[in-house]
């Protein structure tokens, strides 16, 4: 027996036959929706993102092709952001631009700096979509990030053996990985503060 999960549709919830899924997403323009072998499964799966079941090239959706909105901006997409505080502790995060919900997060770490933080963002974020086989683009706001993305070395002279450490995993990584990603440079004059900022300013 399965159980189907509607994130979007006539009423999302979890439907324990086809036949209940299917009123729900019959005719309803981009409805979200998978099966799953168990209801606890089903009702986790509800709980989280659509997102992080679904991929682009899954046939239970008919949204997650990147469209450009009348925003200007590409959904569904990922947002990258760091923070950074006066003494060099920093942190970073992922977030669907579309909802604004974050994907992942990772520090507080010693010794960096924002740069540091959105290039690993962006490493992040390019490593988990390949992963996943998540084809959605990227943006940041930082031309910095992106400049040490195009050049798979991050020119930092941070000496804290730790954030090192991440800075050479991330440049190894970029060495050995190709991904169809496309990265691009948030426009914060045009939309406003990125949507995985933290709010600090």
């Amino acid at each position: 027996m399965k159980y189907y999960v509607v994130w979007k549709g006539k009423t999302p919830g979890v439907y324990d036959s086809w036949a209940a899924c299917k009123l729900q997403i019959e005719g309803f323009h981009g409805a979200l929706y998978k099966s799953f072998p168990n209801q606890e499964q089903a009702e986790q799966a509800f709980k989280q993102s659509a997102h992080l079941h679904l991929g682009t090239n899954n046939k239970n959706t008919a949204t997650l092709a990147p469209k450009i909105f009348n925003t200007g901006f590409v959904l569904p997409s990922i947002s990258v952001d760091a923070a950074c505080n006066p003494r060099g502790v920093f942190e970073y995060q992922g977030v669907w631009t579309e909802n604004r919900e974050r994907i992942f997060h990772q520090g507080p770490f010693p010794d960096g700096s924002n740069n540091i933080g959105e290039f690993l963002a962006l490493v992040h974020a390019l490593a988990l979509c390949k992963k996943r086989n998540w084809h959605f683009p990227i943006y940041t706001d930082s031309v910095t990030a992106l400049a040490w993305l195009r050049n798979k070395k991050a020119k930092t002279s941070v000496s804290d053996e730790k954030t090192l450490l991440l800075v050479q995993r991330a440049e190894i990584w970029l060495s050995q990985n190709t991904y169809p990603n496309v990265v691009q440079k948030w426009q914060t004059d045009q939309w406003g503060e990125i949507y995985a900022d933290f709010g600090r300013k």
